[in-house]
């Protein structure tokens, strides 16, 4: 699979990119999966796809597009979402002319933190026809990520100058993995919304509402599949079960997979049945509504 890249936005001196890859075989408008990748909001980049995901897309006649952000701690929570909700503008503006997109038929997913960024943009007000969410959250500043993570205490301490030496100052928004013991860091000590947002969830939870799609679920929101695995160790799998519970209450059309003894990035396992009927769930969601 070869993308074609594109500068979607322009921001602190950074040309921000998305992928888009597409089958030629495909004519005419199509249908289009935003998808944006995982890594906490600190690392990761465009090219952290799933590739059987992609080829179910381009099978279903799609065109995927994989779209970059800026990244903590070097940019805030609030640019971070302006990011996303760019490179869905620009999909909608753009996407026609330069890759048969229909604008009127877009779907956002993601993985883990792209997973809340595919959340956040039922929240925007302009809505993805869907959202699909691998082991994605709705809460920032609940106890598992504003306190202490056991499971990651249990692993080596990491030092705050080891911690600030694996990021810096200038805005990027491709990030290695190299970046990983500063995200270390931020959960052995219970400080990850502070330091990607520039607040503490204990004395300004306010100023993290609007960016929780937990808190703001109505029946506008779009339809949504939610996928989790039961022994996530990373994501709480109670994050998509409360999730699902908001949606069900505000009467919003969902399906949530659970995946039994699945780990964080269970879709690793592509090999496995049970992730592999997953993911013919997701296929059939989403032709349902983007047709």
């Amino acid at each position: 699979m070869n993308p074609e890249t594109h500068v979607f936005k322009k921001a602190d001196g950074l040309e921000i990119r998305a992928d888009v890859y597409r089958s030629e075989e495909a004519a005419g408008r199509r249908p289009v999966v935003a998808y944006f990748h995982g890594g906490a909001l600190i690392m990761g980049e465009r090219t952290w796809i799933n590739e059987r995901f992609v080829e179910d897309c381009l099978d279903n006649g799609y065109v995927f597009v994989s779209l970059d952000y800026r990244l903590a701690p070097e940019t805030r929570l609030p640019e971070i979402i302006d990011d996303a909700r760019d490179g869905l503008s620009w999909i909608r503006s753009e996407g026609r002319d330069l890759f048969g997109a229909d604008d009127a038929r877009v779907a956002a997913a993601g993985s883990s933190a792209g997973g809340y960024l595919a959340l956040m943009s039922g929240l925007f007000e302009w809505k993805p026809k869907a959202t699909v969410s691998f082991y994605g959250y709705g809460d920032l500043i609940g106890p598992w990520y504003s306190k202490p993570d056991p499971f990651y205490c249990s692993q080596g301490e990491v030092s705050e100058t080891e911690a600030r030496g694996a990021v810096g100052e200038a805005p990027l928004s491709q990030g290695e993995r190299t970046r990983h013991p500063f995200y270390l860091y931020c959960r052995q000590k219970g400080i990850w919304p502070e330091e990607i947002s520039g607040h503490d969830p204990h004395r300004e939870p306010e100023f993290f509402n609007p960016y929780c799609p937990l808190q703001n679920v109505t029946a506008r929101y779009p339809p949504t599949m939610l996928l989790h695995g039961d022994a996530d160790t990373d994501v709480p799998y109670k994050q998509s079960v409360m999730m699902a519970d908001e949606l069900a209450h505000a009467g919003v059309e969902h399906e949530f997979i659970t995946i039994p003894n699945g780990p964080h990035v269970f879709d690793k396992e592509m090999e496995a049945p049970v992730v592999d009927a997953a993911f013919e769930k997701v296929r059939a969601f989403l032709a349902r509504h983007l047709g």
